[in-house]
């Protein structure tokens, strides 16, 4: 082992560091910001539920800054960016909302907008308004929460479409700023257990797709296991050559 290497302490490895992380207040986004917060970081806590917020403040402490908004909203990116103080070297885009395994035929306009304005819109809005105050810093990580739908047919329409497209915006963003020193990648869970509601609203989904998932998903995973590789992935030091990357993070499920 070199010198170099025996220096770096992972147990600080986001010392100094601020990190806007969305969802926050629950599920994954909790697990990441507890994981960023033990290891040396601040964490801007970005969720709808101010009760979270306020719970998890009062376990977590100053460290964890809560912020209560809709991130659909077209405003709330630069309110974000602006309560992080205009420099956040991470961003953890992982708020998410289903779709109730809706095909086409039975999509409604609503579901549609609303998933798309959760899942894609607001991932956009915040990477715009984060990535200009990364460049003048000349680094930044950005992790975003796609899914194993983007990789395999196993939700409804709106989720699918707003997950593949989030895999686009992922590599999209590494391709063109990796030179400026920001990376870019993406997580693709399987089943996590979390609040975000997962139930059939199509008979014909549940028909079609049920039996497929139910012999071919592993078991439903930790929200720690997912910020484990939230946390790997925003590591400068751990993850420092890895850019454009959809990380499947599901026992193996994309594979079978």
């Amino acid at each position: 082992m070199t010198a170099s290497a025996r220096s770096l302490d992972y147990s600080q490895r986001f010392e100094g560091k601020t990190a806007i992380i969305t969802g926050a207040g629950s599920g994954i986004g909790l697990a990441t910001a507890e994981m960023l917060i033990q290891d040396g970081g601040r964490v801007i806590a970005v969720d709808l539920m101010e009760d979270r917020l306020k719970e998890a403040e009062a376990r977590l402490g100053a460290s964890y800054v809560p912020m209560p908004i809709d991130i659909t909203r077209p405003e709330a990116a630069a309110q974000i960016v602006q309560k992080a103080e205009f420099k956040a070297e991470i961003l953890v885009n992982n708020a998410g909302i289903m779709d109730g395994f809706l095909p086409i035929v039975e999509l409604d306009d609503e579901t549609w907008e609303k998933v798309l304005a959760v899942n894609t819109t607001a991932m956009m809005r915040l990477c715009r308004a984060t990535i200009p105050h990364m460049l003048q810093m000349g680094h930044g990580a950005i992790v975003n929460v796609s899914s194993e739908a983007s990789l395999r047919t196993c939700a409804g329409i709106a989720y699918t479409v707003s997950k593949h497209a989030v895999n686009g915006l992922t590599k999209h963003i590494a391709a063109l700023y990796e030179k400026q020193g920001i990376r870019c990648n993406a997580v693709a869970p399987g089943g996590v257990k979390t609040n975000v509601g997962g139930n059939f609203r199509s008979e014909m989904a549940a028909q079609r797709l049920g039996p497929i998932m139910a012999a071919t998903a592993p078991e439903m995973a930790e929200p720690e296991l997912l910020a484990r590789a939230i946390c790997f992935l925003a590591d400068d030091h751990g993850a420092r050559y890895i850019n454009g990357v959809i990380l499947p993070v599901d026992a193996g499920w994309s594979v079978v």
